[in-house]
Order: structure tokens, then C-alpha cells, then sequence
């Protein structure tokens, strides 16, 4: 699999020949920042306790053949001590939860255990850790007490939660606060920590249950209509690519620096990219139907459980402490998520290949847009 070439430096080049543990390793997230570290010449070490979906983009790129994957319980200390302990590694990005709100209703306790005592594992682990090691957790914008306003939500804004899930991830802030005032907070520690919230992450590969674009995906390829709960919700939706570059770039500046261990960033996309779900389904479905593509989405009057009506993320602090901006318009970002898909469904090109190529493009744009995070 290509590496990165020596003439473009991305994220400094800091990732190359580095052993980086990724938790959660097989699903939407996880697997798209398996292959971009890969391309960037890092060592990968995943660990899952199974694959998510099928498909998932975790098989269909066939990543467990380039990485060294680990199945486990997050909350299992044990399994995942000896792991972290036995590797070594200089990166650990935290991804491992249950992510979708509609089971966090149906399965709530679960939800709490994973999202909360998982992170309370790991830092309880990385607390004894006795070597020089870089730790992005990332929760989610969801973390934040939603109260419907229309501008962004700032770090310093009161968390909450009004269902299982966004709860779960607001305890998952607390108890990442308490486990590094208590334990990381001194010049002396040897592991650096850090916080990442996104949120409305879009792109190929994603098979997950209940999700908006997963749904229509798979009713346009078998030529159905999808349904939609809340029509006139809004987001700023981004592509995956995006957080996965700040959640690099905050583990870039941590390895660098010590001023910002223990803060907590957003990454999200700009106001520009936002829009109703209804107006991201007709532009998605126009590479599906050149015409009536209005008449493949069929609206429902389904409240069974409370969804945010607009919830987005004030990025300003990522812009000003790490100079990180998103790469991606509202139209490019559409581009990106129907063609993977379309491609996948109608094409001849592999899983890998379409997500290699849509990276290079990710940072063939970054590049062009002179992002920091990215240089000749």
C-alpha cells in the first residue's frame, strides 16, 4: 500500500514509524483512520471487541491484513493493559463506543458502560503507564446540554444530555476532567492527553444502523425510497476526513507541546456546510436519479425518541491553538460521500482504492488551500 511521498509532509511526517493503538478500530471512524495512518507510514495496532456491520469498511478494505488487530472488551483492563503495556505505543486514539442514539434507547446500560467505564479504563491504565505516549479521546458534539440555540457550541459550554447516548458522552467528559486533574495534570507525566468533539460524521464505508445517509444508500441501490423522521433538522454536516484530521493534528501539537495537555477541541465544519436533512437527501440522490429524485424520500411521523432539532460546534478555538480549519465545501463534501458510494455499488474499483483515492484528494485539496497541517 502506497506511503505518503517524501516531498509532502503531512501532519510533519510525526506518524511515520510509530506504533499508534486505535480503540475501536473496526468501525466507521476507526477503519478510515486505520488507512489514513497506514498511508502515513504508522505501525497500527487496533483494538475492537468485533466488527460492527456487514458490510463495514473494516472488511471491505481488508484492514485486518495491515495492521496488527486485537479483539477485546474496552472494559476488560486487563486484556487491554497487557496490550498497551506489551506494545508500547506512542499514539492511542480512542474511538471505541456504542455510537448510534436508537440503541443507547433500547440498550441504555450497555451504552453507559461502554462510553463511560470504556474511557474510565483506558485512563485508568494510561495512569501507571511509565512511558511517553499521546492520547486523543474523542467523544462527540453530542456531550454538550443542547438548548437549541442557533450558534455554536463553545468548550467551555455546560455538557449534558437529554437521552442515553449524549449522556453517556457527557459522563465520558467528566470522567476524563477528573482522571486528569488528578493524575496528568503536572509537567512530569509521562502521557499527554487530549479531548476531541464531532459530530454528523458522513462518508463511504458507513453500513450503521439508523444512520440518515446509510438508510438512503441502501434504498437507492435497490431502487427504494428511504424514510425520514425529521425533515427540517438541521446539521453541518462534514465528512469523515475532517475530524480525523483534527483529532491528527491535536496528537501532533500534544507530541510538541505541553500547553495544551487536557484541552478539549471541536471539530466541525464551516456554517456554510449546513442544511436541512431533507436538503442533503435530494442533493445526495441526485447521482442515483436525474429526475422525481424528491419522490425517494418519504417522510415519517415517527417521535419515538428525541432527536436534536440543530446542534453545531464553534471550531474557533481548534483555529486559533492548532490553526486547523476544515478542507471541504457543502458541494465537495456531498461529491465525496455519492461517489464513494456509487462507485462501491456500480463500479470496479475496491473499497480500499475508492478510500486511499478520496484521501489523496482530501490532502491534494488541504494542500491547494495552504492548511497547516499539510506542506511541500
Amino acid at each position: 500500500m502506497e506511503v505518503v511521498s517524501e516531498d509532502k509532509k503531512v501532519f510533519n511526517n510525526i506518524f511515520f514509524g510509530k506504533k499508534v493503538l486505535i480503540t475501536g478500530n473496526t468501525g466507521f471512524k476507526g477503519s478510515w483512520l486505520s488507512l489514513w495512518l497506514i498511508r502515513l507510514g504508522a505501525n497500527v495496532i487496533g483494538y475492537s471487541d468485533k466488527v460492527p456491520t456487514s458490510p463495514s469498511l473494516f472488511d471491505e478494505a481488508e484492514i485486518e491484513k495491515k495492521i496488527m488487530h486485537n479483539t477485546g472488551d474496552i472494559s476488560d483492563k486487563n486484556k487491554l493493559n497487557t496490550l498497551i503495556n506489551d506494545t508500547k505505543p506512542d499514539y492511542i486514539f480512542h474511538l471505541a463506543a456504542q455510537a448510534i442514539v436508537s440503541t443507547s434507547f433500547k440498550d441504555p446500560l450497555q451504552t453507559y458502560l461502554t462510553n463511560v467505564q470504556g474511557t474510565a479504563t483506558l485512563l485508568d491504565i494510561l495512569k501507571d503507564y511509565g512511558s511517553k505516549c499521546v492520547a486523543v479521546i474523542i467523544t462527540s458534539d453530542k456531550c454538550y446540554d443542547n438548548v437549541e440555540w442557533v450558534w455554536g457550541y463553545r468548550e467551555t459550554d455546560r455538557l449534558g444530555g437529554k437521552d442515553p447516548y449524549s449522556a453517556s458522552k457527557a459522563c465520558a467528559e467528566l470522567v476524563f476532567r477528573s482522571y486528569f486533574e488528578s493524575f496528568f495534570n503536572n509537567q512530569n507525566s509521562f502521557v499527554k492527553l487530549g479531548v476531541a468533539r464531532a459530530g454528523n460524521v458522513l462518508g463511504g464505508g458507513d453500513w450503521s444502523q439508523d444512520r440518515l445517509v446509510v438508510d438512503a444508500i441502501k434504498n437507492w441501490s435497490s431502487n427504494k425510497r428511504v424514510q425520514i423522521r425529521n425533515p427540517n433538522a438541521t446539521r453541518p454536516w462534514q465528512h469523515v476526513l475532517e475530524p480525523l484530521s483534527g483529532y491528527l493534528t491535536l496528537a501532533e501539537h500534544l507530541s510538541t507541546s505541553s500547553q495544551l495537555n487536557g484541552a478539549a477541541f471541536n471539530f466541525g465544519p464551516n456554517s456554510s456546510n449546513q442544511r436541512t436533512v431533507k436538503e442533503l437527501l435530494i442533493d445526495l440522490s441526485k447521482k442515483w436519479f436525474s429526475y422525481n429524485n424528491q419522490n425517494m424520500i418519504k417522510v415519517l411521523e415517527d417521535k419515538s425518541f428525541h432527536e436534536a432539532g440543530i446542534l453545531k460546534l464553534n471550531c474557533d478555538k481548534a483555529a486559533f491553538d492548532l490553526s486547523w480549519t476544515s478542507v471541504l465545501n457543502y458541494r465537495e463534501t456531498v461529491e465525496f460521500i455519492s461517489d464513494w458510494y456509487w462507485e462501491y455499488y456500480n463500479g470496479t474499483i475496491t473499497a480500499l482504492d475508492l478510500s486511499l483515492n478520496q484521501i489523496s484528494s482530501f490532502e491534494d485539496k488541504a494542500l491547494e488551500r495552504s492548511l497547516n497541517w499539510i506542506s511541500k
